[in-house]
């Protein structure tokens, strides 16, 4: 598996092997050996899957909060995503920075998102398919979120608000600077467990 690292700590870009020949292709997309090695050892207890039919869909930001704080491992099956994780733990040097990575069915890229990052997606093709591993199971009394196109978080989405297809959930979420202190950065890598 090739691991890239971003100048922001705590997210991580992962590419898993993928072997092809005429039948197709495997790939291992998970080992626990290998994201241990990567500082990454987080246990799993849920996958999400969703599919999303326009070109232009966005969802997030998101983020739990403790007791249920979500990290998380993303992939898309089908399609193609601009994948974004907004740091936004109290305190941090980075707070309010952000990193973004395509991740798609051909490039096979996984993006790890930690705790204490906000993270949205928009898809770039029609009927995109993504998967995810979350650490905590969902619980909607800590689900929270930032508004995708809140400008103090300087994100150059691929799609304008006019032509952004949104939940009303997500056209409804708090800028950064109306959002409580759900993490506080402690000075620690944010891969490592907390």
């Amino acid at each position: 598996m090739n691991i890239t690292l971003f100048e922001l700590p705590g997210p991580v870009l992962l590419t898993p092997e993928i072997f092809r020949d005429e039948r197709g292709f495997f790939s291992e997309t998970y080992n626990k050996r290998v994201m241990d090695q990567a500082g990454i050892s987080i246990p799993f207890v849920q996958d999400n899957h969703s599919l999303s039919k326009p070109t232009g869909t966005v969802r997030g930001l998101h983020f739990q909060t403790s007791p249920h704080a979500q990290d998380k491992l993303v992939r898309v099956t089908r399609g193609a995503i601009f994948d974004v994780a907004v740091d936004i733990r109290s305190g941090s040097p980075t707070f309010g920075q952000h990193v973004a990575a395509t991740l798609s069915a051909d490039n096979w890229h996984q993006f790890w998102v930690p705790k204490g990052f906000a993270h949205g997606f928009c898809t770039l093709e029609p009927d995109t398919e993504v998967i995810y591993k979350v650490s905590d199971y969902y619980d909607p009394d800590c689900d929270k979120g930032v508004v995708w196109d809140d400008p103090a978080l300087g994100i150059d989405w691929p799609v304008t608000p006019a032509r952004a297809t949104l939940s009303d959930k997500d056209r409804s979420l708090p800028r950064l600077q109306d959002l409580p202190a759900y993490f506080t950065y402690d000075g620690t890598d944010a891969r490592s467990p907390s």
